[in-house]
């Protein structure tokens, strides 16, 4: 009877050692993940997301966010962010627009 007890500890033991290795394996991936997404957060921090509302195109947008009159130069520069192949979008589409 005891070598049965002593069998089934061992499992248990060799179990929990194992969930405690994968538990540590995902933390660690989970902690890189993160600090790679504080990367591109910081890359990509002079934009924020906005949703073109109906009414809206690409360059009343642009109109209300550039500085100078440089109202040409926003559209390109939200056509290029967001891989768009036109100026042409329809209300509803979720854009990234730069920030002051």
């Amino acid at each position: 009877m005891k070598a049965r007890q002593a069998k089934r500890l061992a499992r248990t033991g060799l179990s929990i050692s194992l969930l405690v290795v994968i538990g540590a394996g995902f933390s660690t991936i989970s902690s890189a993940s993160d600090e790679a997404s504080l990367v591109k957060a910081d890359k990509q921090s002079k934009y924020v997301e906005v949703v073109l509302t109906p009414g809206e195109s690409l360059w009343s947008l642009a109109a209300m966010l550039a500085e100078n009159g440089q109202i040409a130069a926003v559209v390109a520069d939200i056509v290029e962010v967001n891989q768009l192949k036109s100026a042409d979008v329809a209300a509803g589409t979720r854009l990234l627009v730069p920030t002051n």
